[in-house]
This record gives C-alpha cells, structure tokens and sequence, in this order.
C-alpha cells in the first residue's frame, strides 16, 4: 500500500512540477527594473522553504512519537523527514542568495530573516552530526529525539524573522495577479506531494536496512 501512495504523489508531483516549471519560465517579466525576471525563482524557493518547514514539523511529531513509546520506527521516521527538511532549507538558502543577489546588490546581506535560516541551517546540520556520532542505536534514537524537539525552536523563529527584516518580504506584503498565485500554489503542493513520495519510500527502506543490521548482529 506504501509503495503505491509513494508512486502515486511522486508522479503527481512530479507532473505539476514539470508544468511549474515550464510556466514560471513562459510568464511575463513583471514591471519592475531589479525583479522583472528574477522573481521566476519564487516558484521554487517559496515551496522548497514551506516543505522545509512541514518536513521538520513532521520530524518534531515522530520524535515525540518515539520519546513517548519508544517505538523505533518512529525514529526512522522522524530521520527520513528531517533528510527532505535539510535538502529543502538548503535549497531555500541558495535560492535565496540568488534572489538577494539580484535585488540587494549581494548574496549575503545578514538580513534577519537570512540569518534566521542560517541558524535552522545549523541546527539541524547538528541533528545528523549527533547522529553520526554515536554508535548505540537506542541512545542515538532518544538523544536526537530530545535534540529535534529542541532545534525545532528555530523553524517559528525563521518564519516570523521576516517581520524583522529591513529587507525580505513580508508573508503578508507578497501579492501576485490569479494566474502568478495559483501557479504558486501548485508549485508549493508539487514539493509537497514529493516530500510525502519521498518520506514513505526513505523511511520504509531505512526500517528495513535497521531490520536488517539488527538481525545480523544477533
């Protein structure tokens, strides 16, 4: 039944991404001297950032999950959703910086709202370091549980950075015509319908690799 849901969002997904893409380039330039082409790279920083931050949200719920009834699988879970979490943001941050770029005059500006991100960046580059660094599963299990709740903090911390910032849009300050924000929308659900594709294929083979070590070792 996993494997078909998987199937079924990637080839959905994939489909809308493929005509995103192809409408976000075939639109025209805004009328606007620093963005009139530039802003095109919304279509995939906005989404790579909104499932960043439900890819962590999942994370946080399966790491509780797991601190409540030490079920394992729901640490493979909380693992294989933070892995989309930290390709996305890192996405979003690249993305970003070209956007910034083209708008600010620099990749870098230490913008709250940038710095925000770069903290989250951090964060949960440091989930998977205190992974890496310990060898007993179980400990490695409850201990990145209890660090993902934590670092955690730094997803709200992000989004709300913009309000902050001198630079970066507002959430409510971005207004597009029907035919730019539908083409939005449907590019935030292609990222989300892959997310979803990716979650269930990675975590179903990662139990069953941990499965695998577990019966070897015995």
């Amino acid at each position: 039944m996993w494997s078909k849901v998987s199937a079924l969002c990637f080839f959905s997904g994939f489909v809308m991404l493929i005509y995103g893409v192809f409408k976000a380039f075939t639109l025209l330039p805004l009328p606007s001297a620093t963005i009139a082409e530039n802003y095109r790279i919304i279509y995939f920083h906005v989404p790579a950032a909104v499932s960043a931050f439900l890819a962590f949200a999942v994370t946080l719920v399966f790491s509780i999950a797991f601190l409540r009834g030490e079920n394992y699988r729901r640490d493979v879970q909380a693992v294989s959703s933070a892995k989309f979490g930290f390709a996305m943001i890192t996405a979003a941050l690249i993305s970003g910086s070209i956007w910034a770029k083209v708008a600010w005059g620099s990749y870098w500006n230490w913008d709250p709202r940038e710095t925000f991100v770069l903290v989250l960046w951090f964060a949960y580059a440091a989930y998977f370091g205190l992974r890496a660094s310990i060898d007993d599963y179980a400990v490695k299990a409850r201990y990145s549980a209890i660090y993902s709740i934590f670092a955690f903090v730094t997803v709200p911390m992000s989004y709300f950075s913009s309000l902050l910032s001198p630079l970066h849009p507002k959430p409510f300050e971005v207004s597009f015509d029907a035919e730019r924000g539908m083409l939005l929308g449907v590019m935030i659900i292609a990222f989300i319908l892959l997310y979803i594709s990716y979650f269930l294929l990675d975590s179903k083979i990662s139990e069953i690799k941990e499965k695998m070590e577990v019966n070897g070792n015995e």
